[in-house]
């Protein structure tokens, strides 16, 4: 059964932009930021904490923090997010006002040790403590698997190996649980069938989707999430983005199709899609290029049904 609310995480400031190579200014972020906020999205993923010559893009994740969070800048309403890697990352984003953090281990060998550098089991082991010490400082944790639903490098993943490291993140306490489709290889009934069989093993786990649309399925696996019981759908304005480290990078699901979608089903009513399609019609004249949404370039069923009355 669909979720009464579905949460919507915005990752485009971070999952988006990492992939491209035009740095946007810190300033056109932030007001990015300000007008998703504005939407009424729940949660925005404000950026990485990386090193800065490996994603040039996110170099000014602690000073964007730093300025959001000051006394009085803060968004109304909005949940901040980041993600870290590492111990440092943590520790980065401790000290700048990350409200949310996001970390997570691929179930590919891979994958992992191309994005990490560990492998599976090492980074399984890294990343419980790191969420640990979050959880000990009072933070929101959501811990991922990521290749969830297959590898670009290695093909099908076996469901077994995702939910046995769902099932130590569940006994370490950390019951934010996010499936990541990086390379784009689920279909809804593999979602359908993972995101179930977490609901048997933990009826209280907060579960989140993050598909991306390398294939064309993104929208589809979306709702077969929301079906088997997903709060939170993870989502990229405009559909920027994709991983670097896997072998065909396609975008994230697009935020205002997502949205698009929910309304047409009369659900989160409270969001303003003109301002998310505003934001990406800027992100596509900022870059010079169409974008991969669709919504964006559409206008809304509802709007195009009122713009053709007399």
């Amino acid at each position: 059964m669909i979720p009464a609310r579905i949460i919507l995480h915005e990752v485009g400031l971070r999952d988006g932009l990492q992939m491209e190579s035009q740095v946007v200014p810190t300033e056109r972020k932030i007001g990015w930021l300000r007008d998703l906020a504005a939407a009424g999205l729940d949660i925005i993923q404000v950026g990485s904490f990386v090193h800065p010559t490996k994603v040039p893009q996110m170099a000014d994740t602690d000073q964007m923090f730093r300025e959001l969070t000051a006394p009085g800048a803060k968004p109304a309403g909005v949940v901040l997010s980041g993600l870290v890697l590492n111990e440092k990352g943590l520790e980065r984003g401790l000290a700048c006002g990350v409200e949310m953090f996001c970390m997570g281990v691929s179930a590919s060998e891979t994958h992992s040790r191309k994005n990490t550098g560990m492998s599976v089991a090492e980074a399984t082991e890294r990343i419980i403590a790191i969420g640990r010490d979050a959880l000990k400082a009072g933070k929101s944790v959501q811990v991922s698997v990521q290749s969830a639903f297959g590898c670009g490098y290695e093909g099908p993943v076996p469901p077994e190996r995702v939910l046995g490291i769902v099932r130590r993140y569940l006994d370490a306490g950390l019951t934010g649980i996010s499936l990541a489709d990086t390379a784009g290889h689920a279909t809804p009934a593999a979602v359908t069938d993972l995101f179930t069989a977490i609901r048997g093993m933990d009826g209280t786990a907060e579960l989140t989707c993050h598909f991306h649309n390398t294939y064309g399925m993104a929208i589809a696996n979306c709702y077969a999430a929301m079906c088997a019981g997903v709060q939170c759908v993870e989502s990229s304005v405009a559909g920027l983005g994709g991983c670097p480290f896997t072998k065909i990078a396609g975008g994230n699901v697009c935020t205002e199709d997502v949205l698009h979608m929910l309304q047409r089903m009369g659900m989160r009513p409270d969001v303003r899609l003109d301002l998310l399609l505003g934001v990406a019609r800027d992100i596509a004249a900022f870059f010079n290029r169409d974008m991969p949404g669709m919504v964006y370039k559409t206008g809304s069923i509802s709007q195009s049904s009122s713009d053709s009355l007399p």
